[in-house]
């Protein structure tokens, strides 16, 4: 239980830590998908 515990709280840091890279990549694959819609209208 400790275990878990820990590398739950060690995933909750490298989500702190990534958190605005993720934000990034999802922020430009909405971008790039809503112009191929909007392109392909």
């Amino acid at each position: 239980m400790a275990m878990i515990a820990k590398s739950y709280r060690g995933l909750g840091v490298l989500l702190e830590l990534n958190w605005d890279r993720v934000l990034y990549f999802c922020t430009i694959a909405f971008a790039l998908c809503l112009g191929a819609y909007l392109g392909s209208l």
